[in-house]
């Protein structure tokens, strides 16, 4: 059986979700989005719909976590990374 991913990022929109994607995937850490509903058909963050959560492999999400907090934050610290 393979390595379990693990969520290490919450982002309240696509774009910010695709940014953090880029950051990891930069850094050589290759990460999936995972939408609990389609952001076409939720376009604002209501009690968790239309969040996006960024995962990685397990053993990757310690380094995924310290890129993440490298990243300069625009939204008064609301989303925040998991774990």
């Amino acid at each position: 059986m393979g390595e379990r991913l693990v969520d290490v990022y919450r982002a309240f929109s696509e774009g910010e979700a695709y940014i953090i994607k880029g950051k990891l995937e930069e850094s050589g850490i290759r990460c999936v989005l995972r939408f609990n509903a389609s952001p076409s058909v939720y376009v604002l963050t209501v009690d968790g719909m239309g969040e996006v959560r960024v995962s990685v492999l397990e053993s990757n999400a310690e380094e995924a976590r310290r890129i993440i907090a490298e990243v300069p934050q625009s939204n008064d610290g609301e989303d925040a990374p998991e774990g």
